[in-house]
């Protein structure tokens, strides 16, 4: 039964079962639209990633939680490399298409639920494909870096995907970024919802952070950043490691 909601998920469906890479839109809550990600990008193999997303993932180890996965391309290339992974999405189809896929270790489950995992699960979590985002704003960002603290091992790690969003000249998310300074919220803190044919997805923030302010959020958490990996445009990855 399709899910009315789950605009992301039922993208993802579309695109397995018709072989077609197409792209969601994505609608901002001023206004503004916008493509999603470039079409196939949720299926695309290892050897079409980007130099920085290939060393990034390189840097994983042990059991892994891969957070926000999508249509499962990290989580497929680190179990057919023989790793335990443990793959999670809020979205139906997105875990659906996952199953199809031959992903073993796969639920529908909320960032904001990963406490309900057992204290040292895991030795890795993945947050790649721009997934810092999922933190939402800088409070929640604090609070779930905590709840990570938690369920990883003492050596654990957090690979992070994100980019930079004052590195732009759009004079649209120029705008949008000065309007959420004047709300109280992070410039990069975006509100926004996925569309595909009929379907529409819930409102939801996602945050795009510098490194500066990458740093800041994790100033007041248990967490430090290893090394960052530059990537393609204003993208980056964040390997981020326990502090001492």
């Amino acid at each position: 039964m399709k899910n009315a909601h789950d605009a992301f998920g039922e993208n993802l469906l579309a695109q397995y079962h018709s072989g077609i890479r197409i792209s969601e839109f994505i609608e901002r809550d001023d206004g503004y639209l916008d493509t999603g990600s470039d079409p196939g990008t949720y299926f695309s193999p290892y050897k079409d990633w980007s130099k920085g997303e290939q060393r990034a993932i390189a840097c994983a180890k042990g059991r892994i939680l891969d957070i926000g996965c999508g249509a499962g391309r990290h989580s497929l290339y680190l179990q057919k490399k023989g790793f335990d992974v443990t793959a999670i999405d809020t979205s139906p189809g997105a875990v659906k298409v996952c199953k199809l896929r031959g992903l073993e270790k796969v639920l529908v489950r909320s960032i904001e639920d990963v406490d309900k995992f057992g204290a040292n699960s895991f030795d890795t979590v993945l947050m790649l494909g721009n997934n810092f985002g999922l933190f939402s704003s800088r409070r929640k960002a604090i609070s779930l870096l905590w709840k990570f603290a938690k369920i990883v091992s003492p050596e654990g790690k957090i690979i992070a995907g994100t980019l930079d969003p004052y590195k732009t000249s759009n004079p649209d998310h120029l705008r949008y970024q000065k309007r959420n300074k004047m709300r109280g919220r992070m410039a990069g803190q975006i509100r926004f919802r996925v569309r595909f044919k009929s379907f529409v997805g819930g409102w939801f923030d996602y945050l795009l952070v510098s490194q500066k302010e990458m740093h800041d959020i994790l100033s007041e958490t248990d967490w430090q950043v290893e090394k960052f990996i530059k990537s393609f445009g204003d993208n980056y990855f964040a390997v981020l490691r326990k502090k001492v």
